[in-house]
């Protein structure tokens, strides 16, 4: 049988959560908001499955880009290539400086 390549494939540590970090509020985190031109980095919530970035996108820093309904864009450099990323503000924490 073949194997299954899903989008959450080989990310049984990436996603994980340490122990006891399970009590952190996520209503808090869904209800804050970011300006446009702000540096944020993904940090995926794996207990919220709407608007997870891809895994890949994991600790990598952006700037927001706009809002596409509740979820943020973010302009994020993957190489030498911009990309835009669609995610909730679930998965997004505010970088200082």
């Amino acid at each position: 049988m073949r194997r299954s390549r899903g989008f959450r494939s080989k990310t049984r540590k990436k996603l994980g959560k340490k122990f006891r970090e399970g009590k952190m509020n996520v209503i808090t985190r869904a209800m804050q908001k970011f300006e446009e031109g702000e540096k944020v980095a993904i940090v995926i919530d794996p207990s919220v499955h709407y608007g997870m970035p891809h895994p890949r996108y994991q600790g990598k820093t952006g700037s927001i880009a706009g809002r596409q309904g509740k979820a943020y864009i973010l302009k994020i450099r993957d190489g030498n290539k911009i990309k835009h990323i669609i995610a909730y503000p679930e998965h997004l924490r505010r970088v200082s400086g």
